[in-house]
């Protein structure tokens, strides 16, 4: 007798309000355990010492991870004056001390400072891989892994309170791979003070905003109840930035076997003219799109040669 598979088919997608402590993978395992689910992912890490935005993935949304993990992220956070410690937060160990506490108008020049492309070495105290190790594992046994410098993106940062002398709560918009707790050490370095991050939120990830955040205790009532499936958002919300291709329910066909289908040419050319930049998972998605049957995902896809060829295709249901 085969093994009957643990979970149920549930797909969609979870904004998670990630409590303070918890971790991202333990997060995942309550919510696919809150929806008895077979499968479930996370879209970007959020340190324990962070609250707020963890997008989980249930079932096909899993597909659709890598395309949030390019997205645009948002924080508020807020730094302490007075100590620099080995982890950036207030969780590690204080290597150096000042008394120098910044002003407001020095905080919001040292700032601007810092808006575009710039060069950032993440936290030795982050998951970045040294030859073929974990950063933080490294820094955990004693050694000072060497992290070079990576071209990252803040799109915008400004102060936002100054309660006392000693704090400083800022807000920031970035791209893919930026560190906010290096944000803070190397803010603090350009004041001539020591600082780490004491609090930190995260606000947005992509098209997922506090607004539709679902606490894991509320999460768990509403599973308890008839509702549980009010707060999943559907499998193609992750993917609102790239092109939509509306298919017949024929093409649709062909497209879940993984077949490519003719486009018409005003659907060549409304693609084209959406087209725009884009890499992910290293890859060059520039002609991405997403084919949908009257809304719903069915193939992630590459259009060219008026043709689409799917490259990721979803086994979605009516009902899903």
């Amino acid at each position: 007798m085969s093994r009957r598979k643990k979970g149920q088919d549930i797909h969609g997608w979870i904004v998670l309000d990630k409590d303070l402590h918890l971790t991202s993978t333990d997060a995942v395992t309550r919510v696919r355990r809150a929806f008895d689910a077979k499968k479930a992912g996370h879209a970007g890490t959020l340190d324990p010492l962070a609250t707020g935005i963890l997008p989980i993935a249930l079932g096909e949304a899993t597909k659709t991870v890598a395309w949030l993990m390019e997205a645009e992220k948002s924080y508020r956070f807020t730094v302490e004056w007075g100590a620099s410690t080995d982890t950036q937060d207030r969780e590690g160990k204080i290597i150096a001390t000042s008394d120098v506490r910044p002003s407001k108008e020095a905080i919001e020049a040292a700032l601007i400072g810092f808006i575009g492309e710039i060069q950032q070495v993440p936290p030795i105290y982050s998951a970045i891989k040294v030859a073929g190790e974990r950063s933080y594992d490294l820094a955990r046994d004693g050694e000072v892994p060497e992290l070079k410098a990576r071209t990252v993106l803040l799109i915008e940062a400004r102060l936002v309170d100054v309660p006392d002398t000693d704090h400083a709560t800022i807000e920031c918009r970035c791209g893919k791979g930026f560190y906010v707790r290096a944000l803070a050490r190397d803010l603090a370095t350009a004041l001539g003070a020591e600082g780490h991050v004491s609090a930190l939120r995260r606000t947005s990830v992509g098209p997922f905003h506090e607004s539709a955040a679902i606490t894991l205790e509320k999460l768990q009532q509403v599973c308890n109840s008839d509702a549980a499936s009010d707060s999943l958002l559907p499998v193609e919300t992750a993917l609102d930035d790239i092109p939509a291709l509306a298919v017949t329910a024929e093409e649709a066909f062909r497209l879940r076997q993984g077949r490519g289908i003719v486009l018409l040419p005003h659907q060549v050319e409304e693609l084209r003219s959406k087209r725009r930049p884009r890499v992910v998972s290293g890859e060059d998605m520039s002609r991405a799109a997403l084919a949908t049957l009257q809304g719903q995902a069915v193939a992630i896809g590459d259009a060219r040669a008026g043709r689409f060829e799917p490259v990721r295709v979803f086994q979605l249901s009516a009902s899903d």
